[in-house]
């Protein structure tokens, strides 16, 4: 186990913010382990959402006060998701989730895009990140899949790189992996991208609950995110270098503006909840604040150590435990020493069992987990779970607890003695 050096979350303080954890399962308090499908959110955004609903509903570029305020509103939704990504508010596009943004974006990146052109995907990524990229086969683009290894789901980068040629285009990879965890070494693989000529698309929609963005370090050409992913409403999110967004042309009505970003964003954006995107980064940056930030972007890097050795914490403990369960396959990286390399999302098999069968039994004494493959469909074909469930999933936020994870490996070790 890591051995802490900086303060604390205060862990009072943070659940107090959060409603839905007060909830009870039949007698039992509710455990949230659901996160990488969509964590909870604090009563900041939602008081954001439901405020902006009560005194601002209206269209945009109004000639009177509610739809300036709406604005108002979206120009501070850029402003804070730019400090979540060091990046300008103008390179920030906002829409309906991560996947309909990569379908779009896909789509203009391909317009010209024909035979003998290709694109580098990889075995590990969510669909979203490999769906909207193989439509393009139909304009005679070749798909190309980098390797994994199955023994602890990580990326091949010396297959990945082989991979990348003068005819790559795109290379498409996921930050950190939705089922199993893996985080990858995306500046690497940015670079490589780069040293041929190919735009960088990165999903960073797993990775952005538990880890600090900075696409300007990172130097990618795009980076897509969904703001429920980390404590805020149902949307999603795209970074796009402003030269890409100027020079690519997407697919829009005439009458939207030309403007960058504007262009990108079709028809009338959700207000309410991207009232709520500004809430949802402020309660991260609240977390930082006490140690002495100047800024908001200071603040969300100060936040993200603590959570970060938060869930590292936790990880340790329940992986430790999960290895102790008879019958038990864990699947991703599993060595505690290597764990910098994972989110705290931990993908398991138990002998007997079906995915589905576990996360009910647990869910009926309150444990919320996954099955399934969550859209991670590759990756468990792949592994040859696909027909038999796919993968019992427990991901850790910062908002849960030491008694959490223990009580749940006490609960999961007793419905595995069932068999």
């Amino acid at each position: 186990m890591p051995t802490p050096t900086a303060p604390a979350l205060d862990l009072t303080t943070v659940r107090s913010r959060f409603p839905a954890l007060s909830q009870k399962i039949n007698g039992q308090p509710a455990v949230f382990f659901d996160g990488p499908g969509g964590t909870q959110v604090p009563q900041s955004v939602i008081d954001a959402i439901a405020g902006y609903l009560q005194t601002n509903n209206a269209n945009t570029c109004g000639a009177y006060a509610t739809s300036r305020n709406t604005d108002a509103t979206i120009a501070a939704a850029r402003s804070a998701m730019a400090d979540f990504l060091n990046c300008d508010p103008l390179e920030v596009v906002f829409g309906a989730n991560m996947t309909s943004l990569t379908f779009a974006m896909s789509r203009s990146i391909g317009r010209e895009f024909g035979p003998g052109d290709e694109i580098v995907l990889t075995h590990l990524d969510h669909d979203a990140n490999i769906s909207p990229w193989r439509a393009l086969e139909e304009r005679g683009v070749t798909i190309r899949m980098a390797e994994i290894r199955e023994a602890d789901c990580t990326l091949d980068l010396s297959d990945l790189a082989s991979k990348i040629t003068d005819r790559t285009r795109v290379v498409a990879v996921g930050y950190a992996s939705n089922a199993v965890g893996t985080i990858n070494d995306v500046k690497k693989i940015i670079r490589l991208a780069h040293a041929r000529g190919a735009l960088a698309y990165i999903d960073a929609v797993h990775y952005a609950p538990h880890g600090l963005i900075d696409v300007r370090a990172l130097d990618c050409d795009f980076l897509v995110c969904s703001t429920y992913k980390f404590f805020g409403p149902h949307m999603g999110v795209i970074y796009g270098k402003r030269e890409h967004l100027e020079r690519l042309q997407p697919y829009k009505v005439r009458a939207n503006t030309n403007a960058v970003p504007q262009r990108w964003e079709w028809g009338t954006l959700n207000h309410e909840c991207i009232a709520g995107i500004t809430a949802c980064v402020n309660y991260l940056a609240d977390l930082g604040r006490t140690a002495g930030a100047r800024s908001r972007r200071e603040a969300l890097v100060n936040a993200y150590a603590l959570i970060r050795q938060h869930e590292q914490e936790l990880a340790h403990i329940l992986a430790n435990g999960l290895l102790k369960i008879a019958g038990l396959k864990l699947y991703g990286i599993s060595d505690p020493a290597r764990f910098d390399h994972r989110c705290p999302t931990f993908a398991v098999r138990i002998a007997g069992f079906t995915p589905l069968q576990l996360a009910t039994r647990l869910g009926d004494g309150g444990f919320f987990t996954w099955d399934g493959n969550y859209y991670a469909v590759n990756l468990t074909e792949r592994l040859d779970v696909e027909k038999q469930g796919g993968f019992l999933r427990i991901g850790l936020a910062h908002y849960n607890t030491l008694e959490e994870v223990e009580r749940f490996l006490a609960s999961l070790t007793s419905i595995a003695r069932m068999k």
